[in-house]
């Protein structure tokens, strides 16, 4: 007989989840698992669509990283017409990518995750929020916090037409070329990004490495799996947003695969378990061994640590020091601690940021070409991007007319969906004893979840496109009359 705890809903993600905690009659965790009850139907109402509508359908999956869909969904329609954008197109989607990335790891850092390190893990959940993060640290950094975000954000907004939903990436190029007067007013933002960035890395040193009892949470074996990781890297190894080979090594940090996107179905395959709408990835040519990690067990995990992991370093010289601080103080490569991702993630966030001051400077940024409508009939297209969260891919396959047939979509949080399971568990069995249970631990056991930033509304899927839908009908004694099921 097992006695049931639930932490629901979880809390500072995007999308809805529960965890389910099942103790045994000693007291101590038998099993847990993160339950996903929301469905995103995408890839099937997808179909019959026209591809070019792709780009603004698949943004509206979530309101937090639209950017990344649209960026891939936009290298996939490249991909399907057979078109590549000119070199001003490139560099102008790959500024806006990093702009992206740097306001959104900053967003988790001092909104979702930061607040378990700022005020504390065991802190009163009313603390355990922005505002808590706030009454710490002073208001004056707090605004310095929303400005960075609010100007590195009206980057995506100019650039891209909207700042939630943008609309600037088409087949082959974008919308419109970028100004010189845009180019100056970024130049201001962007060089102000690296100094924040600077800030963050600085304030991460302080508040977490310099507090032992955080040093050793992050390398406690509660937060600790020996998994594979995959990331996209350019063409010598260093970690890249917007492009580049798919690199995966294992849990000895030796290269495993290194592949195009193109042939990620030769590498990744997708098992599927009845308890929840995620799908669970795993390497094809290691295979499903169950939620386990190891290097027999074909999991994997994506996100900034597993990019740093899969990557040889930064393309950026600062992110690169800190990349070998990273390392040297962790212990050497490939770090195995799920909570050092908060870190990482904050080295990516400098790389994004002097991407920023590379490409804005970049003369050839101004060039008015920025679209190149040589098409090819399509058929199929497949386009991957790094979102914040980790590797992003669509595959779109098409009739001649160009309207879908099929679309695959393997988000961030799918990648990372089996790790997270095992996450929770680990983190679970390591925290819960004899029946102590208290708000401080539960937050402890969703922060094995928060350290990935999953994204649940982009992660949910079901195979044949609907979800079962049970009706309970009941009289005024609460009797149940009738149960109406639609599997």
């Amino acid at each position: 007989m097992y006695k049931e705890i639930k932490i629901d809903p979880i809390t500072r993600l995007e999308g809805h989840g529960k965890i389910e905690i099942f103790l045994n009659d000693q007291g101590n965790v038998a099993h847990a698992c993160l339950q996903v009850p929301e469905l995103r139907g995408y890839e099937r109402f997808a179909i019959g669509r026209l591809a070019e509508e792709m780009p603004r359908i698949t943004e509206t999956i979530c309101g937090v990283c639209p950017t990344a869909h649209h960026t891939c969904s936009g290298k996939t329609l490249d991909d399907l017409y057979g078109v590549e954008p000119p070199p001003a197109a490139r560099k102008i989607r790959d500024f806006v990518y990093n702009a992206f990335m740097f306001e959104d790891h900053n967003l988790h850092f001092y909104f979702l995750g930061g607040p378990d390190f700022i005020v504390g893990p065991d802190a009163p959940k009313e603390k355990r929020n922005v505002l808590g993060v706030i009454e710490k640290v002073g208001l004056e950094i707090g605004k310095k916090v929303i400005d960075i975000r609010k100007r590195t954000r009206n980057i995506i907004q100019t650039m891209g037409g909207r700042v939630v939903h943008p609309v600037h990436c088409l087949p082959g190029g974008v919308s419109k070329p970028m100004t010189k007067e845009n180019q100056e007013l970024f130049k201001k933002t962007a060089e102000d990004t690296v100094e924040f960035a600077k800030f963050s890395l600085q304030a991460f040193d302080d508040i977490v490495l310099k507090n032992k009892a955080y040093v050793d949470l992050i390398l406690s074996d509660i937060y600790t799996h020996k998994t594979y990781y995959m990331g996209l890297v350019d063409d010598n190894n260093k970690v890249n947003f917007y492009d580049g080979w798919i690199r995966v090594v294992d849990p000895e940090g030796k290269e495993f695969a290194r592949f195009k996107v193109q042939d990620y179905l030769e590498h990744i395959a997708e098992h599927v378990e009845t308890w929840s709408y995620i799908k669970f990835p795993y390497l094809k040519n290691v295979g499903w061994k169950d939620f386990i990690d190891g290097k027999d067990s074909g999991v994997y995990r994506v996100a900034p640590l597993a990019r740093l992991n899969a990557s040889d370093g930064m393309a950026t010289p600062l992110a690169q020091q800190y990349y070998e601080k990273f390392y040297e103080t962790l212990g050497g490569k490939p770090v195995h601690y799920t909570l050092a991702t908060h870190w990482a993630r904050l080295i990516e966030a400098m790389q994004a940021a002097e991407k920023m001051v590379e490409l804005i400077n970049d003369p050839e940024i101004l060039d008015p070409n920025v679209r190149n409508m040589d098409f090819h009939t399509p058929k199929r297209g497949i386009g991957v991007v790094e979102a914040p969260r980790g590797t992003l891919i669509h595959h779109y396959e098409t009739d001649e007319n160009g309207k879908l047939t099929q679309a695959n979509l393997i988000v961030a949080t799918v990648n990372n969906s089996a790790a997270i399971n095992m996450s929770i568990a680990k983190a679970a069995k390591g925290l819960i004893k004899n029946n102590n249970v208290n708000d401080g631990l539960l937050n402890m056991v969703e922060m094995a979840f928060r350290a990935y930033d999953p994204c649940l509304a982009c992660a949910t899927h079901t195979i044949n496109g609907h979800a079962p839908l049970e009706i309970d009908i009941f009289d005024h004694h609460k009797s149940l009359i009738k149960r109406l099921r639609t599997y």
